[in-house]
């Protein structure tokens, strides 16, 4: 799709539908999925400060390059945050310093931009078979499908009608189940026995905190290597695929990538871990829901944008809601969240024969938890699974 910036306004182009469509993509996004940007942030024990400071980041950018790139290119270009990435560091950061974990920031988005520039993405995205990035992915999250159960044991009606809701909003609204089973078990915990109260959430702007950087090979190698990986392989590659089944075959790759980074680069130090090219909340503004005529839907890029970077100054307000929640809520949400995921990655890690014993070691080595000369198992579960694959591809070259 040519780029029509100078016969193309956007007042003309305006539609509530395309508009709406933004909205709710910003809503699926963090009702979905900040759980797990949370969890990513306790796990290094982040004061309330930070933790904002994250989430500012993290709306801003993504608002930043929603809006700009829909605007320029005339297509509507959603990013949002690594999702998989941020389930990866809920479970690699534990006793890493804030400094080191932005030196990982830092590495992965220099990394990317680097492969951007160069024009050899698809070629590096080559280099990891598909099922055993498929596999790293499922080990990573599998922790979080086991959380729900866990959870439940702890909270057994609240997680028990949050099961209820999103299995059963499965069924007629699928796009919003977890959307309805966070409201469904936020009414209990406000309205419940528990009474949970959020008159002491702060309506304050949240403040960008800066972090001065560390880098550490083996956290480098153990955490941002496969943060790099995930985020690439999970994210990036499923979001080019859906811009390529909305009809928008025409759209440059390689600069979305390098500019996506280079806002990431700069606002890794607040926070910032990993955006990149968004895939279910992209569907939403670049189906025929946002508007009929493809030509107009980068109206709902514009419009994510805009409510990104509102989500992100309200930071304040969403972290303390949050915050206020018990930890059986926020990680029996993140699983459920998720869950759909693990299922499509188990699926694709061993659904082909020929790659079915490498990818199944990844996955155990990554689900397990491992460390190994200070680097993490999720590093590991792919040396091994890549190692394991070439040594089966050879043997039947020579057979």
């Amino acid at each position: 799709m040519k780029h029509n910036a100078h016969n193309s306004h956007v007042l003309k182009d305006f539609s509530i539908s395309a508009f709406s469509a933004g909205f709710v993509a910003v809503l699926v996004g963090f009702a979905s999925s900040l759980a797990i940007v949370l969890q990513a942030a306790h796990a290094m024990d982040l004061p309330l400060a930070l933790i904002e400071s994250w989430v500012l980041a993290l709306g801003v950018g993504m608002g930043i390059c929603c809006l700009g790139l829909s605007w320029y290119y005339k297509n509507p270009i959603i990013i949002a945050w690594s999702t998989p990435g941020a389930a990866l560091l809920a479970t690699s950061l534990q006793g890493l310093s804030i400094e080191q974990a932005t030196g990982v920031f830092l590495f992965v988005a220099a990394l990317s931009l680097l492969i951007a520039l160069s024009g050899t993405f698809n070629k590096v995205a080559q280099w990891i078979p598909m099922p055993i990035a498929a596999a790293l992915l499922a080990g990573v999250l599998v922790k979080f499908g086991f959380s729900i159960f866990t959870s439940f044991q702890l909270s057994p009606v609240l997680i028990g009608l949050m099961l209820i809701t999103f299995f059963g909003s499965k069924y007629f609204a699928p796009r919003y189940a977890v959307i309805l089973t966070l409201v469904s078990g936020a009414l209990y915990l406000f309205f419940g026995p528990e009474q949970l109260s959020v008159e002491g959430v702060g309506l304050g702007m949240a403040k960008p905190y800066f972090v001065m950087p560390e880098f550490e090979l083996s956290t480098i190698i153990g955490v941002g290597i496969p943060l790099f990986i995930v985020t690439m392989s999970a994210q990036n590659l499923p979001g080019i695929a859906v811009l390529k089944a909305s009809g928008y075959h025409d759209q440059a790759i390689s600069p979305l990538i390098g500019s996506v980074n280079v806002v990431t680069l700069v606002l890794a130090p607040f926070g910032c871990f990993a955006l990149n090219l968004a895939a279910i909340t992209a569907a939403i503004c670049t189906g025929e829901e946002s508007h009929d005529d493809l030509n107009k839907r980068y109206i709902a890029g514009i419009s994510a944008g805009l409510f990104n970077i509102l989500a992100g100054l309200m930071a304040v307000s969403m972290v303390g809601i949050f915050a206020s929640f018990p930890m059986a809520f926020i990680s029996a949400l993140a699983g459920l969240a998720l869950l759909g995921t693990i299922a499509s990655s188990l699926h694709s890690a061993l659904a082909e024969p020929d790659h079915r014993e490498a990818a199944l070691v990844t996955f155990l080595v990554c689900a397990s938890g491992m460390s190994f000369a200070g680097v993490s198992g999720a590093f590991w579960g792919v040396v091994l699974g890549v190692v394991l694959q070439k040594i089966k591809a050879r043997k039947s070259k020579l057979a």
